[in-house]
């Protein structure tokens, strides 16, 4: 019987030949994976079920991203948990402070997420992967315990819809753009529990940091996971990184889909998501002067070379507002190292930028950029909702790097082309 890609991937690791939506599976993960806020969890539970060894110490994976450097005794004490327990298993694929990166995008530059894998991990945003072709979601604490120790997770069949886009993207316009564009279209909850397949011309043009930016976000859109189909974009992408064996797996032509919607985003501005709600999204032309305190690029949404580029180039020659903390956040080290060899350290700092290494931080409003009451910040994070990113009294407008760039030179949410002319 015909079948999707996710449906596809999840048979094959259940060693059935399909499955349908709805059914309950298990089936063999390819990668586990965990950091300082989700990890301590998980341990206990790995413990607390007599387990003795991972399955696999190349396939379990613990990045220490969150509140690190660590901001306080209490992120220290977690870290050494993941340090300890990394060194206790012998873990393959453990990176510290000054090594680490975001891990959501540390761990795709590093060859360890691959095409037609089943990739778990106890952070939503584990959805990532998709852009490789993967099905790949976030699970909870003890789920991850289980996959930790015995390499399989349990789970319901997703449906799955397809999202199609059609048309030429126009300047200054990404994978940010498209995906705020879509939560805006369907709602938090418009693919809840289903797998969104991401199609058409537009998607095929797109880089594969756009494609990450997307898949980052479906998440956003309620979705269990969203993925992409690879073609020799990904293929080369991967080529040079992957650390194993994959197999590609395709939707057959008469696959069963929930939904289809398309979008023709020939006209597509880029985009800005209003507080409270990822869904609240209008076309920047529409914002107004919404005057902003705080402008953050970076995250595992937006934090890739190609974000860090768009940024560069906006504020080459440009100071930042004088009103706007402007921090840049790259996702690795080795895209930190690329900012230095390509000049864009300089540019940061002589716009006024701060620049801090690797960490996801200001997302959550853990540290490295907390607001305070009453302020705003433009972010090209994934979550905006009340005190998201510091005080319940704050307010977060989503956007992608080329809009947080612009709006810290203005002071305002502002569309790029206003500042480059």
């Amino acid at each position: 019987m015909a079948q999707t890609i996710t449906e596809k991937i999840l048979a094959f690791h259940a060693e059935r030949d399909e499955v349908r939506p709805g059914e309950l599976i298990d089936a063999r993960v390819d990668l586990a994976l965990a950091n300082d806020i989700t990890a301590p969890l998980a341990l206990e539970a790995f413990r607390q079920m007599g387990a003795k060894r991972v399955f696999d110490p190349a396939k379990v994976v613990l990045v220490p991203d969150h509140f690190t450097p660590s901001r306080d005794i209490a992120a220290a004490e977690n870290c050494v948990l993941l340090r300890n327990f990394a060194r206790e298993q012998e873990l393959e694929n453990y990176s510290d402070v000054g090594r680490v990166g975001i891990e959501h995008v540390m761990i795709p530059e590093e060859g360890l997420a691959l095409p037609g894998e089943i990739i778990v991990g106890a952070d939503s945003h584990t959805c990532t992967y998709g852009a490789l072709g993967a099905f790949s979601t976030g699970v909870g604490s003890t789920d991850l315990a289980m996959a930790m120790a015995l390499g399989e997770v349990w789970l319901r069949v997703p449906e799955s819809i397809r999202l199609e886009y059609t048309g030429e993207l126009r300047p200054w316009v990404g994978g940010k753009d498209l995906i705020l564009f879509t939560i805006g279209k369907i709602g938090v909850d418009g693919a809840r529990y289903r797998a969104i397949e991401f199609r058409g011309p537009a998607i095929d043009d797109l880089s594969m940091d756009g494609r990450f930016t997307m898949a980052n976000m479906a998440i956003e859109a309620g979705a269990k996971n969203g993925i992409f189909h690879v073609d020799r974009k990904t293929q080369a992408w991967l080529e040079g990184r992957s650390r194993r064996d994959y197999r590609i797996f395709t939707s057959d032509p008469d696959a069963a889909y929930a939904d289809e919607i398309e979008f023709d985003v020939s006209d597509l501005e880029p985009q800005v998501a209003f507080p409270h709600l990822p869904s609240n999204v209008r076309p920047v032309s529409e914002a107004g002067e919404v005057e902003l305190d705080q402008a953050v690029i970076g995250s595992c949404t937006n934090g890739r070379l190609e974000d860090m580029e768009i940024a560069a180039k906006i504020l080459a020659g440009r100071q930042v507002h004088p009103r706007v903390r402007t921090i840049v956040i790259p996702g690795t080290q080795a895209i930190l190292k690329e900012m230095v060899r390509r000049g864009w350290m300089l540019t940061f700092l002589e716009a006024g930028v701060a620049v801090s290494t690797p960490t996801c931080g200001p997302c959550l409003g853990g540290h490295m950029g907390v607001l305070a009451r009453g302020e705003r910040a433009v972010s090209t994070t994934n979550r905006n909702f009340v005190g998201r990113m510091g005080h319940t009294g704050s307010e977060v407008y989503l956007a992608g790097p080329a809009v947080a760039a612009a709006s810290a030179v203005t002071g305002h949410l502002t569309h790029p082309a206003e500042v480059m002319g």
